[in-house]
């Protein structure tokens, strides 16, 4: 059996630089717009959009790790921020990311960190992707605030 699947969206123009992405049946549609000057601003830019998947993947990547050890996380909560830039051509790309992942709890009331935190990365399949072509830097903290990763 492959382990190879198909994931398919449709992006539709509404109006200038504003696109309703659509997802498939039973998922919310979802309005992209660039920001001024070019669009209006009025939903996530594509930029956003890698942020939210880099930040959801590796959310889940850390939250399922944490569980198949029993451990409850609390609720986590994560930050994403792109550094845009010019590249040597003069074009504007996505040059860096970080990633910052807050426990719920701290850190001393959960069991097998070491293990988890050196693992989570590379089960992210969106984030370990994008960092082929983009640096990315993740941190994980517990909620006191201590940087675990």
């Amino acid at each position: 059996m492959s382990d190879e699947a198909e994931h398919r969206i449709t992006l539709r123009q509404r109006h200038d630089y504003q696109f309703e992405v659509d997802f498939g049946a039973g998922k919310p549609v979802l309005l992209a717009d660039e920001p001024p000057p070019l669009g209006e601003g009025a939903g996530p830019s594509p930029v956003h959009m890698l942020l939210g998947a880099v930040g959801d993947c590796m959310s889940s990547s850390l939250l399922f790790a944490l569980r198949k050890f029993k451990n409850d996380p609390g609720t986590l909560t994560t930050e994403a921020h792109a550094h845009v830039g010019r590249n040597e051509a003069g074009r504007l790309r996505v040059l860096r990311m970080e990633v910052k992942l807050r426990l719920g709890r701290p850190a001393a009331e959960l069991q097998h960190m070491d293990r988890i935190l050196g693992s989570f990365e590379a089960f992210c399949t969106v984030g370990e992707s994008v960092r082929a072509g983009i640096p990315t830097e993740v941190s994980v903290y517990d909620a006191d605030g201590t940087r675990l990763h």
